[in-house]
């Protein structure tokens, strides 16, 4: 396996990642109401719990795709 290998697996997975990023905050930004209805029916919980749970997951996501996508890709870019 070679450097061009590892740098389209990261190409490949950053691209990935970011796409479900972003759909992530387009659909709890656009339709919140309808996420925390679809939630709060397999796990009761208030509003404000529920706000708080998905920042906090959207805020990892973000944190995890960059130390463990872009960043090394971006690294394979410069070092490739």
């Amino acid at each position: 396996m070679n450097i061009a290998v590892v740098r389209a697996f990261f190409m490949w997975c950053t691209i990935m990642d970011g796409a479900l990023l972003v759909l992530a905050l387009v659909i709890c930004s656009c339709a919140g109401n309808w996420v925390y209805r679809m939630q709060s029916w397999f796990f009761p919980i208030p509003r404000d719990t529920f706000n708080v749970a998905i920042y906090s997951f959207i805020g990892l996501f973000k944190v995890f795709f960059l130390v463990f996508n872009l960043i090394p890709y971006l690294a394979l870019v410069i070092v490739g």
